[in-house]
């Protein structure tokens, strides 16, 4: 307004009847506002804070994945990044609370599913995936793998696959072996490699009822660990509900000032 009064040689009385212009940094700030409200309202919901915002993936990815060679086993990512990452597994509980929260929390998580557990209901994951989670491969049956011979342990991970690809329409990148159990056997790696994931996966940390149960010593969290729940009711929950023991995982997380990212972000695949 200055500038256009200036220059048009107008009284300073009609400039000052003219409404004055807002700040130029008050849309922007509104702006903002909105979605870190709606945010905070949508963890407030399930009783929560909300966690820090994940940073952005690594345009270099610190886990390279050939179609070739050893198949790497992996329990944390490489990164400095103050950033955790969850997986869940086996699929027995199908809690839609639980979809539900996964939808207003927007917190991205990986899915490793047992077929014949998820077989019953494989529709409940899809909205799940459909928010951006991967589903991996999690075998057949839930078989301690090393107690199988070579063609039983190739028959659990390809055959899972080739179910899970069916009903998700993507191939599984992962596959993670049930209680851990043969991750580093020469057998598995080459079930794995045989029937497509691309890396066996464990963990740093697991989800139990209302903490999580550390493998370093200081029970503390450490950029890029990769942290193990499961999908569980309340029979396995002593009572608790899939939604209640995910909100405490997300509390332990939100106290040690990690957010979580998306596993996958962070895993290039040739």
């Amino acid at each position: 307004m200055a500038a256009l009064t200036a220059c048009g040689g107008g009284a300073p009385q009609h400039a000052a009847q003219a409404p004055p212009a807002p700040p130029a940094s008050s849309a922007p700030t509104t702006a903002a506002a909105a979605p870190a409200q709606d945010r905070t309202a949508a963890w407030a919901k399930w009783g929560l804070k909300p966690l820090p915002a994940a940073p952005a993936a690594p345009a270099d990815k610190p886990i390279k994945l050939a179609a070739t060679g050893p198949v790497p086993v992996f329990s944390e990512v490489p990164t400095t990044d103050k950033v955790v990452f969850v997986t869940i597994d086996d699929g027995a509980e199908k809690d839609p609370k639980f979809v539900e929260m996964a939808t207003d929390l927007k917190v991205p998580f990986s899915m490793f599913l047992t077929r014949d557990i998820v077989s019953g209901d494989y529709g409940y994951f899809k909205p799940l995936q459909a928010l951006g989670n991967r589903i991996h491969n999690h075998s057949v049956d839930h078989p301690a793998m090393s107690r199988l011979s070579p063609e039983r342990q190739k028959s659990e991970v390809c055959d899972a696959q080739t179910a899970l690809t069916q009903q998700y329409g993507t191939a599984p990148l992962l596959f993670r072996p049930p209680y851990g159990d043969g991750a580093h056997t020469p057998a598995l790696g080459a079930a794995v490699r045989a029937c497509g994931p691309r890396a066996v996966v464990l963990w740093r940390e697991s989800m139990q009822i209302h903490d999580m149960q550390y493998q370093a010593a200081d029970k503390k969290l450490r950029p890029g660990d990769i942290i193990l729940a499961h999908f569980r009711g309340p029979k396995d929950l002593k009572g608790e509900t899939m939604t209640k023991m995910f909100g405490e995982l997300l509390a332990r997380i939100q106290e040690q000032g990690f957010a979580v990212g998306r596993l996958e972000d962070y895993i290039a695949a040739g």
